[in-house]
């Protein structure tokens, strides 16, 4: 097991260091659904105390990213087909709901914000550099969101983007692999429609793009999977069939 670091680690890092490794170890695939995460293992890996790595472990439960198994331990949280479809429709409701209220309340510098991030994600996207891009499409539509003025609705989506972002960064793998841009189009019509004033086209995209990706994931698991039939299984596993 490999964390892919690009930096060693100092035998000095702190909790919340941790945290951060093991938790873009996670997203980006390095630690894979299902493993185990062994206090001792993990220390000696990063090159820390188990304390540490104890407090990141707890961290990643709360966090969704890792669960607790009775007489196993902690291991890196397996999403189900159907637990992640759950997800997107949540995540349907709510961001539908924080654009309708925001988009009325952006002001000119948030609009320039999105602006920035938008050309960045391109630029990240031109590069192969899907982690990147991903946060800056988060990047995009934070700024919108937090607009709404509800720091609460905010939080719970950046909660359910942290649960679904290992789909996502192999569904962005997928597309760049085969030259598919829709997945970064709605951004940059999301900006022009709030510079435009005009706010119901912004929730629209919103919508949108939402449906979309549940549209992708669906497909993906059609081959497997009947219409309508439950969705049982890794979802790991089943869209890299």
């Amino acid at each position: 097991m490999s964390l892919n670091m690009t930096s060693p680690v100092t035998p000095t890092l702190v909790a919340d260091q941790v945290y951060e490794v093991l938790e873009n170890a996670i997203l980006t695939g390095s630690l894979e659904s299902g493993k185990p995460l062994r206090v001792r293992d993990l220390a000696a890996m990063v090159g820390t105390s188990v304390m540490p790595v104890r407090e990141a472990i707890r961290r990643l439960e709360e966090a969704g990213l890792a669960t607790r198994i009775p007489h196993k331990g902690a291991v890196v949280r397996t999403f189900t087909a159907t637990e992640l479809i759950h997800i997107y429709d949540v995540r349907t409701i709510l961001e539908v709901e924080a654009a309708t209220l925001g988009a009325p309340r952006v002001s000119r510098k948030d609009l320039h914000l999105m602006e920035a991030s938008c050309r960045k994600m391109q630029d990240a996207v031109d590069e192969g550099r899907i982690v990147d891009a991903l946060d800056l499409d988060e990047d995009v539509l934070r700024t919108l969101y937090r607009a709404s003025g509800n720091p609460v609705l905010v939080s719970t989506i950046e909660q359910l983007w942290l649960q679904c972002r290992p789909y996502k960064v192999i569904g962005a793998t997928e597309a760049l692999a085969k030259n598919d841009n829709t997945l970064w189009t709605p951004q940059p019509a999301l900006v022009q429609a709030l510079t435009s004033g005009d706010t119901a086209a912004a929730t629209t995209i919103t919508a949108d793009s939402l449906a979309s990706a549940l549209r992708r994931l669906e497909l993906r698991l059609e081959p497997t999977h009947q219409p309508g039939a439950a969705r049982p299984g890794n979802i790991h596993e089943e869209i890299t069939r």
